[in-house]
């Protein structure tokens, strides 16, 4: 009974942890403008 106590807990702060990570985890990829010349080797 003790062990199934413990990994109710567990999951409960597992679950408290994956919902807090969504909302205030920033995963957003920092955009930055690139420009690359593009040489064609049509000639």
């Amino acid at each position: 009974m003790r062990l199934l106590k413990v990994l109710a807990f567990l999951l409960i702060v597992a679950g408290i942890g994956l919902v807090g990570f969504a909302y205030f985890g920033n995963l957003s990829p920092d955009r930055t403008e690139m420009t690359i010349p593009v040489e064609l080797g049509a000639q």
